[in-house]
């Protein structure tokens, strides 16, 4: 699918807290906003009620499957001029989006498992591309390993988990690394993600194309994780969040 970047009007229709400090945003899907899983788009608020040195315009990639009816976004809310109008916003708000833009998409060779290595709010690209899959009934063979300090750090954690009982295809690993800092219960793996861990729930680790997504410290981190363990760095793709 080609880049476009011509611009669009949407509109907001909800807005819910997907885990603490972390909103969703649902958009109007233009008719004519066509995107691969794992793209993303540029959102520009218009005379906003304030700016600031960031300007009015974020590049967002859209957690909603091409499927979906609208545009979700999902974002950590920050101290900033952008996000406090975005989190205030009532239904109605006008938006310019344009895009989509990215290649971090699912690779066509079915062959070759896909490996998904999410950090935090990384998680995004990997909710649209998991959702596509299994919408599509593709044959890739997918794990994701989903890394958050927390439970209550973690988004869409249950619909995650239902993908993974809904889809054969779809493997679930989820881990937290300060539990000691949760109210709540955990029963999943605990500690950062490393080649042991990895061994642990891949057949392989040579052979998989990895899927690198989250703050940029923790992709470069990972990167060098799994060139160590031998794997081959034309298989590693590579999608960095900073912190907007």
């Amino acid at each position: 699918m080609s880049t476009t970047t011509s611009a669009r009007s949407a509109s907001l229709t909800k807005r819910e807290e997907m885990a603490e400090r972390t909103m969703a945003f649902h958009f109007s899907k233009p008719a004519d906003f066509q995107f691969r899983a794992g793209q993303a788009m540029d959102v520009t608020l218009l005379n906003p009620p304030e700016t600031d040195g960031e300007g009015n315009t974020r590049t967002f990639t859209i957690a909603s499957a091409p499927f979906d009816a609208d545009l979700m976004i999902t974002t950590r809310m920050r101290d900033t001029a952008f996000k406090r109008v975005l989190g205030n916003a009532a239904p109605g708000l006008e938006v310019k989006i344009e895009g989509p833009s990215g290649s971090f998409a699912l690779s066509r060779k079915a062959e070759k498992p896909a490996v998904l290595l999410a950090g935090g709010i990384g998680i995004t690209p990997f909710v649209s591309i998991i959702r596509q899959a299994a919408h599509d009934q593709a044959p890739h063979q997918i794990y994701l390993f989903y890394s958050n300090r927390r439970p209550e750090d973690a988004c869409f954690l249950d619909l995650l988990s239902e993908a993974a009982r809904q889809n054969p295809n779809f493997h679930l690993i989820a881990t937290m690394t300060e539990m000691s800092k949760s109210r709540l219960e955990w029963k999943g793996e605990t500690g950062y993600v490393n080649k042991e861990m990895l061994t642990k729930h891949l057949p392989t680790l040579q052979g998989p194309i990895y899927y690198l997504a989250g703050p940029p410290a923790m992709v470069t981190a990972m990167r060098g994780k799994l060139t160590n363990a031998g794997v081959d760095e034309d298989d590693i793709r590579t999608e960095e969040f900073a912190g907007y």
